[in-house]
């Protein structure tokens, strides 16, 4: 679908009366898009069925074993929050500097970026593993979930290092636009993991039967196989233009860190405001019940798929649009920026016209209960009507970072998130009492909200300009 889309672009753009203005764009930046899009897309697609086969494999052992799991989802995605900072900033510097035309300056700020995860990853795990039974009960845990739940962030938290050192190679390497290197490892990692999970969970091939503890363990294991397989292309081989040398000097170098920070802060800030968020939202429909949570992590773990397409074109224009003001060409970055925004939108409402069509039987994929499948049901229908303003919010938000303006999303996942899905949802469930119902509503109010926000400052045109004024100010300082 995406490969048809991007491939015969004078046909799709037309529908929305767009072709007579990009007849002028190359065939170069159609190919420079796919080249980055596809891969990405192919990566967090086939990352997302596999975590949908792990759930569905979890959700055969009983609806306590798919809510132990849920529960784990939302503290561990806030642990993670930590590292945007740092995969936000090397992406952006990275893309810069390969437009630039200096690859040796982006494999310096990939060196950095390893050192920072690779501490804050150690740290990351001893947390999480030391206040997993705290943290699930935090998360609204009974005595049918409390144990697989802590059993299970206790083993995938001591494994965070390794998440956590992956993620700032895929960072780099987005930056230089090699999505398909990243592809490759992250998808051969997810793969594992399934064969690991049938193994561990149902006790294969002579090993001990484990259930959510084979789940968590078989995850843990595919990560620290990604983080060796990263490692490898950029230290061992020479499929990357990225190379950082086993033996190279691994001194902190404050001027990059701090450029790093100056321009991730905000996504840390950013993923810190949502995953607290989304923390807070996951509590709210807790208190539905079992069977009510059961259903809304089957919702969840199916609507991961739309977010999959957006989230690639959203790679595609960080990449791309930090690139063509890395080498001063905003006019490019801007051109870079429309189509992949008009392309996303089109690919998401054809999404959620399937998820709308086709709700009962994605349901019934995970969970033999009728009724927790009848509630996955109704909530995948209410999903379908959130893709336009997630794939904005998403491929928007991605061409402002790429421009180092990281401050526009921060303000609009803050709004969004504690407004609607803390709020908003709270009063729909809570007060209202309108159940599982009540807090996707308010889920897709979070997505326009945000899309709202996006959309006005990105046709606002200021973004063009962080770059230049961040290089106006550090000559200041160097003259100072």
């Amino acid at each position: 679908m995406m490969i048809m889309l991007i491939e015969k672009e004078g046909t799709v753009l037309s529908r929305f009366n767009l072709k007579a203005k990009t007849d002028h764009i190359s065939k170069s930046m159609w190919k420079k898009i796919a080249s980055i899009t596809l891969p990405a897309f192919l990566e967090l697609v086939l990352s997302t069925l596999f975590g949908m086969v792990d759930m569905m494999m979890v959700g055969q052992l009983s609806s306590a074993a798919i809510a132990s799991v849920g529960l784990t989802n939302q503290p561990f995605m806030l642990l993670l929050a930590v590292f945007a900072a740092v995969n936000v900033g090397t992406t952006t510097l990275v893309a810069w500097n390969v437009g630039a035309g200096n690859v040796e300056k982006a494999s310096s700020i990939t060196r950095q970026a390893l050192i920072i995860n690779a501490a804050l990853g150690i740290v990351m795990s001893i947390l999480g593993v030391v206040l997993s039974r705290n943290i699930v009960l935090f998360m609204g845990a009974n005595s049918e979930t409390l144990e697989y739940a802590t059993s299970y962030f206790q083993i995938v938290a001591a494994g965070l290092v390794f998440q956590a050192v992956t993620m700032a190679i895929t960072a780099s390497l987005r930056g230089v636009g090699e999505t398909k290197i990243s592809m490759f490892y992250n998808i051969g990692s997810n793969l594992l993991n399934v064969f690991g999970n049938y193994v561990l969970i149902y006790g294969k091939f002579g090993f001990p039967e484990m259930g959510v503890t084979g789940a968590a363990t078989s995850t843990t294991i595919a990560r620290l196989l990604a983080c060796l397989a990263g490692l490898y292309v950029i230290s061992l081989s020479n499929k990357s233009k990225i190379h950082v040398p086993i033996k190279a000097s691994y001194k902190l170098n404050l001027e990059i860190i701090k450029k790093m920070f100056s321009i991730g802060l905000p996504a840390a800030l950013e993923q810190l405001i949502i995953q607290s968020g989304l923390m807070m939202f996951a509590r709210t429909v807790s208190s539905l019940g079992t069977a009510g949570f059961a259903a809304h992590q089957i919702g969840l773990n199916i609507s991961g798929l739309t977010f999959a397409p957006s989230m690639a074109f959203g790679v595609a224009a960080t990449t791309l649009v930090g690139q063509s003001l890395g080498a001063n060409d905003t006019k490019k970055a801007k051109e870079y920026a429309d189509i992949i925004h008009h392309i996303s939108v089109l690919v998401a409402c054809f999404i959620g016209l399937l998820y709308f069509l086709f709700a009962y039987p994605m349901a019934r994929l995970y969970t033999n209960d009728l009724t927790v499948a009848a509630m996955a049901v109704l909530v995948l229908r209410i999903v379908a009507f959130a893709q336009p303003g997630q794939s904005t919010q998403l491929s928007l938000a991605g061409a402002l970072r790429g421009a180092g303006d990281t401050m526009y999303p921060l303000y609009a996942s803050a709004f969004g998130i504690w407004i609607f899905r803390v709020a908003i949802a709270y009063v729909f469930v809570s007060v209202l009492h309108w159940g599982l119902v009540g807090a996707w509503v308010a889920l897709v109010m979070d997505q326009y909200a945000r899309a709202a926000i996006i959309y006005f400052r990105y046709h606002s045109g200021k973004w063009k300009y962080i770059k230049a004024k961040a290089e106006t100010v550090e000559e200041v300082e160097l003259c100072l």
